[in-house]
């Protein structure tokens, strides 16, 4: 069994004065911004080219499946030959194809050059917040400080989602429809060639041939692929939420309230996430992800039937308040069911998970404004937390690590279990 925590866990200043950090958090905070901007622009810049929330919602689907099915193989690739053999080409690739992408939309090029353009701009995006818990893991690895590194890059995580998004809103509404993705993939570029010049703080790549021995895929762990699934279920909710605001604030003629409202909602994500992390919680992460994922599932079901600004914007901010919860507490549990050698790989999986519930959620909640009433894009949120809950509620047992199990599913040795958030 996990054992509850009974003392508090040091805090973020002590962590934050650990030697050199601040050389991979601050590039490595720019350069993930772009990881939550990616969507939004492209939403705002091909509606606004094509008059279509559908089309709309349909490219950026394109570019987060793809850059959900290439995260992982990105994540093995840093695992076995380090973190700046996959960015420097990674950050190339990235901002030429969302550069193409803009100029592709901007000449009124047919769907499918946008299409074919979203590929490499997805696949291609870097996975800075992985590699930078990989990094923390360097660094702390056995010390009081590693639960709390973890519960910080929840935290950070939480306000890239906050930020990326209302600034590529802000962007894109208040400068140029195309001012959101030009300023993705410049912050891409500067911020992940920054980020790969830390050579000295990068994890050393495995051993030849000891990665493939020592564990396959961090997809074999059976908790693994019960967090995957819960983290679908909050991509939905993303994506959701950014096409369903914008198109309601465009059918009462303010959509400059887009960014208020989507503000809202971040905030309480925000709020939310920064007490989570430094609580020191006596309840056991599991039974937390679930009472926090039934708390997410509760708020999004009002959504679609808001129809006024204020009402929207207060289910908003308890949407955002219960989301904060369940993603720390998935991204913890890792610590505990997965083995070093493969972290990256299951971070890699968890943010692809997510990329590709926005991604189905965009494309699902775009039809759905385009064809039914204004807000039923918001049937989206509720939808994908219902079953994403149903699968956590029956499949949680397998969110406890068991050492025995572990052993053969990592394929090293026995390792003690430790007290985890």
């Amino acid at each position: 069994m996990v054992s509850t925590v009974t003392e508090p866990r040091p805090g973020y200043g002590q962590l934050l004065r650990t030697p050199r950090a601040w050389t991979f958090l601050l590039p490595g905070f720019a350069a993930r911004q772009p990881f939550a901007m990616l969507t939004i622009s492209i939403v705002l810049l091909v509606q606004h080219t094509t008059g279509s929330y559908g089309a709309a919602g349909a490219v950026s689907a394109v570019t987060g499946v793809s850059m959900a099915l290439f995260a992982p193989f990105t994540g093995k690739l840093a695992d076995r030959f380090g973190q700046r053999a996959v960015l420097l080409p990674g950050v190339l690739v990235h901002t030429a194809s969302g550069i193409t992408l803009t100029v592709l939309a901007l000449s009124d090029a047919p769907l499918w050059a946008l299409f074919v353009a979203a590929v490499p701009t997805g696949a291609s995006t870097p996975q800075i917040g992985p590699m930078v818990r990989a990094r923390w893991g360097v660094k702390l690895q056995g010390t009081p400080l590693a639960q709390t590194a973890a519960a910080f890059e929840s935290v950070t995580d939480e306000l890239t989602f906050v930020l990326g998004p209302l600034v590529a809103t802000a962007l894109c509404t208040g400068i140029d429809p195309a001012a959101g993705l030009l300023t993705e993939a410049g912050l891409t570029l500067v911020g992940g060639l920054l980020f790969a010049a830390q050579k000295s703080t990068q994890p050393q790549p495995a051993a030849d041939g000891h990665a493939r021995v020592a564990h396959d895929s961090a997809l074999r762990v059976p908790g693994v692929r019960v967090l995957i699934v819960a983290f679908l279920g909050i991509g939905t909710v993303f994506g959701g939420m950014q096409v369903s605001l914008a198109a309601f604030t465009e059918s009462i003629g303010e959509p400059g309230l887009n960014g208020v409202l989507y503000g809202t909602f971040a905030a309480g994500n925000m709020l939310s996430g920064i007490a989570c992390g430094a609580i020191a919680w006596k309840i056991a992460p599991q039974r937390r992800l679930v009472l926090g994922y039934a708390g997410l599932t509760l708020m999004a079901s009002g959504l679609w039937a808001a129809h006024s600004v204020l009402l929207l914007a207060g289910l908003g901010l308890l949407v955002g308040v219960c989301i904060a919860p369940a993603l720390i507490t998935g991204y913890t549990l890792v610590d505990s069911l997965v083995a070093p050698t493969a972290r990256t790989e299951a971070f890699t999986l968890l943010t692809g998970a997510v990329a590709l519930g926005q991604a189905a959620a965009v494309t699902v909640a775009g039809q759905l404004e385009d064809r039914f009433w204004d807000g039923a894009g918001f049937l989206v949120p509720l939808g994908g937390t219902v079953l994403a809950l149903a699968v956590l509620l029956s499949l949680r047992s397998r969110l406890t690590p068991k050492t025995s199990s572990r052993t053969v599913a990592r394929g090293v040795g026995h390792r003690t279990p430790v007290t985890v958030d």
